[in-house]
């Protein structure tokens, strides 16, 4: 029976170390690191997220700029925005929440923010370095994945990572963290042929494809960490990507849904920004 790894109780602790480095930070250059998040439209989930994200702030001393944007928004007045943000010395931290509503152009958008300041990590630049191991801002939830192995005490170094999931935001940045500690990568998805031998072979499994429980119990090899970064919305409630119960019955270790990985993806973020600020002070 596998432990369950609590991302609400590693959040805590991780913001504790924030909160006394943002005060930290603030005694030392009269301003608190600030955070502004830009939402366009009326998107439920997305409002809720910004909402945790604004409350995190708060909690950790860090300063929060909302920018609450209709619809109706052009994509001229919220490049404005962005460059006012990109100029703005308060400011070390710039984040649009996605999706952005269909006749605006994120690539365009997310291209528009400061290198220095995309405490997303999703900008080519901080992609880039990531790409060659230099230091950067590196997406949220892989860098939260990383934490909770740290935390644990699981060393990538020589397992078999397995990473169902190949997407910008977190599949390629996790099987590069994960490659950068010496593990062995396999990037999977939902096209892969004889998925279940693979997630078989696998030490680590990293489900992040967005289709609930399709990672089925039964493949899970006895013993493997399974992180679960899955939020799918079902009538029978939250599910991840991994069916759950019989996942925990042969893992060492799994994070549930919810209350693994989703805590762990906003705590990053307030530390990206406390990074971002130093960096750009230093």
């Amino acid at each position: 029976m596998g432990i369950i790894i609590d991302g609400k109780e590693l959040s805590r602790k991780k913001r504790e170390e924030i909160s006394r480095q943002a005060g930290e930070f603030s005694r030392a250059h009269g301003r608190p690191p600030g955070l502004a998040v830009v939402l366009v439209g009326q998107d439920p989930a997305s409002a809720i997220y910004v909402r945790n994200k604004k409350a995190g702030c708060e909690q950790c001393g860090i300063r929060s700029f909302e920018h609450l944007l209709p619809e109706s928004t052009t994509q001229k007045e919220l490049l404005a925005l962005i460059d006012t943000l990109n100029a703005d010395d308060a400011v070390d931290g710039i984040l649009v929440q996605l999706p952005l509503p269909s006749h605006l152009q994120e690539r365009e958008v997310l291209l528009r923010i400061d290198p220095a300041k995309d405490v997303d990590g999703f900008h080519p630049y901080s992609m880039g370095r990531l790409l060659m191991g230099e230091p950067t801002l590196v997406p949220c939830t892989p860098r939260g994945i990383m934490y909770m192995l740290d935390e644990h005490g699981i060393d990538p170094k020589g397992k078999d990572a397995v990473i169902i999931g190949r997407s910008n935001i977190v599949g390629k940045p996790a099987a590069l963290l994960l490659m950068m500690r010496h593990a062995t990568i396999t990037i999977c998805h939902s096209r892969t042929l004889n998925l279940d031998r693979k997630v078989a072979s696998a030490d680590i499994v990293v489900a992040a494809i967005g289709r609930p429980e399709f990672i089925r119990g039964e493949w899970i090899k006895e013993g493997a960490v399974v992180i679960d970064v899955g939020m799918n919305r079902t009538e029978a409630g939250l599910k991840g990507d991994v069916e759950f119960e019989g996942a925990k019955r042969r893992a060492s270790l799994i994070t549930p849904v919810p209350g693994g990985v989703g805590p762990m993806t906003i705590t990053m973020l307030l530390d990206n920004t406390l990074i971002a600020a130093r960096a750009r002070v230093s």
